[in-house]
């Protein structure tokens, strides 16, 4: 990928987001449900797109609406729905359209009791300390975020009453729905003025019944004892108003560098290509917080709906998302917490070995599963699952108790993992995954883009082990080749080819004409350079280019 000369650099006032353009479009633009670029479209995190090109309308909405709540139904969930928003410009518009639907529904609906931004683990914990005993009268959540995308982008996904991101079999049923509501012109959906949906919902302490919960998913008692100093970030997002609320409720030496709240992002550093996207993993995003290091014993940020968590170190800078779970699950699984020998730790497959090394030194069992954060649902639900984590620095835990806490990622968890970490230890992640890498190794990885065509694209994703010819990868034996997760046995979509000391996963992305190779190796960048070009040719090979 060529990095933009603006990465890193303030987001430049000619590149910001029309606000009131984008908002006009939202209600104006009819999309045309013949154009596939223009239908509801379910991805791993629910419906996105932008309003400006068609892609996330009022249309869509009000048809998304309509079919969870047909789904709803259909399932029998008749208990409350937890909704919330984040702070990209189309997330209020949406957020009253889903109103209008739910309440001409009937449905009992649970909105923010102050009228803020509710992150993604909110509306989870919400779900799931409402269901918690319950067999019946259960209650499910959507939230209205891209997550970190552009400010132009809208966002729309539902979390069934797990409270995790739900599955296919739901979102294709809701997607179907959707797009014969929109080829039908809206026709059968209900909907009433927002004043009217507004009146009849229910207000819900989101802030206050996720902070105070905290202490019970981490030693907030050791955090506050050890007089850290902390820095956070919220990048402008729905975060904005829970971190003050925690440094409050747990006497935290904590101080919020940025609590500006601006449908533009205007405040943002750019990110690797360019353009204004609130990723806490992204250096280039993160540049003003990594500035701010020798400030705090640690710093971190979330991203717009607070599911995904940055860290910062003063020796180490921003940490590559893959060195925080590996030391997660190493405090957590090496005393942090006192959790039955049976409980495993869960990766997804493009996640470091780094975390294989730490768990098998642990006597852990390890889950490895296909890319896709609902893969952890049920065993976090069940208790069988201590962790959950995925590269894309995405994680979400156990309470200290053993019983679950979130299903879908949680970034402020994260966060503060990192602090408890620094304080029950003495140093910080950063220092903790040095001391990993003495023990384990150093890998270094990388993940890359290839032009593939929709047809290239379907072949890697059907591919099977014996279409790969390959015995050796990069000079070493190859010890195995995936098509299916170990963890799970589902198709992961493509193809992971495994040595001793490094591998690469291969897969198609589910939005642009391309495939995407991870790849590992812990024997230095040379090594690693030599598995990219071999699992390209492997690709090329099994593709017939």
């Amino acid at each position: 990928m060529a990095i933009s000369e603006r990465a890193g650099q303030p987001a430049d006032p000619a590149q910001l987001v029309d606000l009131d353009r984008l908002v006009r479009s939202y209600h104006d633009i009819q999309p045309d449900p013949t154009d596939p670029t223009q239908r509801v479209a379910f991805g791993t995190s629910g419906h996105r797109g932008s309003s400006l090109n068609g892609a996330f309308n009022e249309a869509h909405i009000a048809a998304t609406t309509e079919a969870i709540c047909r789904y709803r139904q259909a399932q029998g969930t008749d208990g409350p729905l937890f909704i919330g928003r984040d702070t990209h410009a189309l997330s209020e518009p949406a957020f009253e359209t889903a109103l209008g639907v739910l309440a001409a529904h009937g449905v009992d609906v649970r909105v923010d009791a102050a009228n803020g931004y509710t992150p993604t683990p909110a509306i989870s914990h919400a779900i799931l300390v409402h269901n918690r005993g319950r067999r019946d009268h259960l209650a499910d959540g959507i939230v209205v975020t891209p997550s970190h995308n552009p400010p132009e982008d809208g966002g729309f996904k539902y979390n069934p009453p797990n409270g995790g991101p739900a599955d296919t079999d739901v979102t294709g049923w809701i997607q179907g729905e959707a797009n014969r509501l929109l080829e039908a012109s809206l026709d059968g959906v209900r909907r009433v003025a927002v004043d009217e949906a507004v009146a009849v919902s229910t207000p819900y302490d989101f802030v206050g019944t996720y902070v105070d919960d905290l202490a019970n998913v981490i030693d907030m008692d050791a955090i506050r004892a050890s007089g850290l100093r902390l820095g956070v970030d919220p990048l402008g997002g729905a975060s904005v108003a829970y971190w003050p609320a925690i440094a409050e409720r747990y006497g935290l030496d904590l101080t919020v560098t940025n609590d500006v709240v601006d449908p533009q992002f205007a405040f943002m550093t750019c990110d690797w290509d360019g353009r204004i996207r609130m990723d806490p993993s992204s250096p280039h995003a993160m540049a003003r917080l990594v500035g701010l290091r020798d400030r705090f014993d640690v710093a971190f940020a979330n991203d717009t709906d607070a599911d995904r968590h940055g860290i910062v170190t003063p020796a180490a800078g921003l940490l590559n998302p893959n060195h925080v779970l590996s030391v997660a699950v190493g405090h957590l699984f090496g005393g942090g917490r006192d959790w039955g020998a049976d409980v495993a730790v869960g990766k997804t497959l493009v996640s470091s070995a780094m975390i294989d090394r730490v768990t098998a030194d642990l006597g852990r069992r390890l889950l490895e599963v296909p890319v896709g954060f609902k893969w952890f649902v049920d065993g976090l639900v069940d208790g069988t699952l201590g962790f959950g984590g995925e590269e894309s620095a995405g994680a979400s835990f156990l309470r200290r108790d053993g019983t679950v806490w979130t299903t879908d990622k949680d970034g402020i968890i994260a966060c503060l993992l990192a602090a408890e970490v620094t304080a029950r230890s003495g140093r910080d992640p950063g220092e903790a995954y040095r001391a990993l890498t003495a023990r384990f190794g150093s890998p270094v990885y990388r993940r890359i883009d290839a032009p593939a065509t929709p047809a290239q694209k379907a072949v890697l994703a059907r591919l099977s082990p014996d279409q790969v010819s390959a015995s050796h990868l990069a000079g070493d034996p190859v010890s195995a080749i995936l098509t299916t997760a170990p963890g799970n046995g589902a198709a992961i979509g493509g193809l992971k080819v495994m040595t001793e000391h490094g591998w690469f996963a291969a897969r198609p992305s589910g939005t642009e004409n391309v495939y995407k190779i991870y790849a590992e190796s812990f024997r230095g960048d040379d090594h690693l350079a030599r598995i990219i070009d071999e699992a390209q040719a492997v690709v090329a090979a099994a593709l017939g280019v």
